[in-house]
Parts: C-alpha cells; sequence; structure tokens
C-alpha cells in the first residue's frame, strides 16, 4: 500500500476526519501497511507494547488467556476501528493476543512516534481520550452485565450487541447475523461454557426468539429479545 493510500484509508477514521492535509501527513509519514492472513497474530500477549493498529479490511479477535489456557474475548475490531486502546501513553506489554479471524489490511503506526504528533496536535488527543472514553463506558456496561444478570440474560445481551456491531438489517427489520462466531466464542466472551451457549441458543430457536438459515447465519430481532429481559 502506498502512502497516498495508507492516507486515504486513514482519512476515514473519524479519530483523523477533522485534520488538515499537513496534519494527516504527518501521520501517513510514519505510517506502515501490513495483509495478514486469517489465524495469524499481529502480536502476542506479553510482548512489548511498539504499535497501534487501524484496520481497513478484516475481523481482528483481541483476547486473553490464562495460566491454564482458558481463553476471555475481549472485542472483536473490524474494519474502521483500532486497537489496542491501552497503548497510548502506556508502557510495558500487551494485555491480550490480537488474531486475525478473517484476512485482514492494515495500517500500523508506531506508538512512540504518534504520541509526539499528538503532543504537537492537542485537538487530535482530545480526540483519543474521546475513543478511550467511549471503550471504558463499554467495558462498563459489560463488567455491570456480568455482575446483574444471569447467563441467560447475558447471551440476550451478547447477541443484541454483535447485532449492532456485526449484523446487516434485512427488509423485514430483523437482523442477520454472520455465522462468524462459534459457540466457543460466544461463551469466551461472557465467561461461561460453550455447552451453556449451546443449550440456550437451542432453547431461544425453539421458542423461535432466533431463526438459523442453511449457512448457519443466525437471524433476529433485537426488540423481541429485548423484551426477554424487561
Amino acid at each position: 500500500m502506498k502512502k497516498e493510500q495508507i492516507k486515504k484509508v486513514l482519512s476515514q477514521f473519524s479519530l483523523f476526519r477533522d485534520l488538515d492535509d499537513q496534519e494527516i501527513c504527518k501521520i501517513v509519514e510514519i505510517a506502515i501497511a501490513r495483509d495478514l492472513k486469517k489465524s495469524s497474530h499481529v502480536f502476542l500477549q506479553g510482548d512489548p507494547i511498539t504499535n497501534v493498529y487501524f484496520i481497513n479490511e478484516g475481523k481482528v479477535k483481541i483476547y486473553k488467556s490464562d495460566s491454564n489456557g482458558r481463553e476471555q474475548i475481549v472485542a472483536i475490531a473490524k474494519a474502521g476501528e483500532m486497537f489496542p486502546h491501552v497503548g497510548f501513553f502506556r508502557k510495558g506489554e500487551y494485555p491480550a493476543f490480537a488474531e486475525v479471524i478473517e484476512n485482514a489490511k492494515l495500517v500500523v503506526v508506531p506508538i512512540d512516534q504518534f504520541e509526539k504528533v499528538l503532543i504537537d496536535n492537542p485537538h487530535l488527543c482530545i480526540k483519543v481520550f474521546n475513543v478511550l472514553g467511549e471503550k471504558i463506558i463499554d467495558l462498563q456496561d459489560r463488567l455491570e452485565e456480568q455482575i446483574l444478570n444471569n447467563t441467560y440474560e447475558q447471551i440476550i445481551k451478547l447477541l443484541i450487541r454483535l447485532s449492532e456491531k456485526h449484523g446487516s438489517e434485512l427488509e423485514d427489520g430483523r437482523v442477520l447475523l454472520k455465522s462468524d462466531f462459534t459457540n466457543k466464542d460466544l461463551a469466551n466472551m461472557i465467561g461461561t461454557t460453550r455447552e451453556t451457549v449451546s443449550r440456550t441458543l437451542t432453547k431461544m430457536k425453539k421458542e423461535a426468539l432466533i431463526e438459523v438459515n442453511e449457512a448457519g447465519d443466525m437471524i433476529l430481532d433485537p426488540e423481541v429479545l429485548l423484551d426477554e429481559i424487561f
């Protein structure tokens, strides 16, 4: 990817949308492009924090792993998003793994150089803080779900969250959620077991709360699912 292409990609991110040509070029000068295949890792948990990544195409799974090898999915990042958020103004190690789950085209920006650009552009710094604030609110909401909701309610809220972020609306108003996530993935997102997710989804299919087509894609109505909780 040439510098002009990198500039075009970064200009589409809300973080950089209001920058003038000279300001965006400062970012482009320090950025490089990387193409990564499915199942490859962008970085490993414990690696030194060196870069922040902007997704042009594809999806990346951010997950943590404990000493027993149990996986906890933190987020699924898609085109138009950046990761990791912990990289800014923080030294140390990546607290999670980043695995490509759909062939990805990334723009990579070295953090130490990016921080210098942020210091020279206070308004960009404020935008970064806004992005970090949104991420904190999302994590707080998910923590609250785990504390206040039972597993059935957590699964419903997870499906609604995934449909909002990764789903596509159908003509009848329902949402199609592609079969990108296995039952194990869903379980790892909320800290439960694959068997629990499987039983719950089977129950929801029997009660016509969700529908699964021949391709394994899930079709759901977020409002109907919300009625199950409230």
